[in-house]
């Protein structure tokens, strides 16, 4: 066979198999959901360093997907990609909190709304299910419970809404936001009241009553920010 011929049988032999498209995107989405949620509860501590190889065996999911997710958690503010150095879980900074809740406020109210607005029945039927999970979190105590319950919330209230570019603002704040509330809320925050809060909040939009949602979501928001100030202040009510 000659060099051309041989060249020629490697251009048009078949390309190794790939992961499909579809699966290696449930990778990424579920390499991302535990990370995220293992950044959010400090099992991966703000400031320390972390490496591809870590988070690949700590979720058990490949390298590709663990790549993608982190470039997602880059994107909000959780995780620092560090050239020649590697990853740094984002360190917390509380005048940075504080400026975010000052747009969290104004974009979340607009997604709230739209949400009550635009919700399918079954996203209603979705709401409501994730109303009695928060009411079952403030009479449990469980802290985890309710950071999952919270995520799937989030992101319910993202696809009712429909916007896509309030959507893009409001996960760039999610995570930080959750994050900030779990290092604090033992201290300085009510979790039943909390729950309480983030239930009253699903039950407008589940209603589709789009006043009710806006003011519950502002309830909810004063006392986030209440709570977020307490700690800055050392006033742990």
């Amino acid at each position: 066979m000659t060099a051309r011929t041989a060249s020629r049988a490697r251009a048009t032999a078949a390309p190794e198999p790939e992961e499909p498209a579809g699966q290696r995107g449930k990778l990424t989405d579920q390499a991302y959901e535990q990370i995220e949620e293992a950044i959010v509860t400090l099992r991966l501590a703000p400031g320390s360093s972390v490496s591809e190889l870590q988070l690949s065996e700590m979720t058990g999911i490949g390298r590709t997907p663990i790549r993608e997710a982190i470039q997602r958690l880059a994107r909000e503010h959780l995780i620092m990609v560090l050239p020649q150095r590697g990853l740094l879980i984002a360190p917390m900074d509380v005048a940075r909190q504080l400026r975010l809740l000052e747009t969290r406020r104004e974009v979340e109210r607009l997604i709230c709304r739209s949400a009550a607005k635009r919700a399918t029945a079954e996203q209603r039927e979705h709401f409501k299910r994730l109303a009695t999970e928060f009411q079952q979190s403030s009479r449990s105590g469980d802290d985890i419970t309710f950071v999952r319950a919270d995520r799937e919330f989030n992101e319910l209230c993202l696809v009712a809404a429909r916007n896509e570019f309030a959507e893009g603002s409001m996960r760039l704040m999610h995570g930080l936001s959750r994050r900030f509330w779990y290092l604090h809320y033992k201290e300085a925050a009510d979790l039943p009241t909390m729950s309480k809060l983030h239930a009253a909040v699903a039950s407008a939009i589940a209603r589709g009553d789009v006043e009710a949602a806006g003011q519950a979501l502002d309830a909810l928001l004063d006392n986030i920010e209440e709570f977020t100030r307490a700690t800055v202040l050392g006033d742990y009510r």
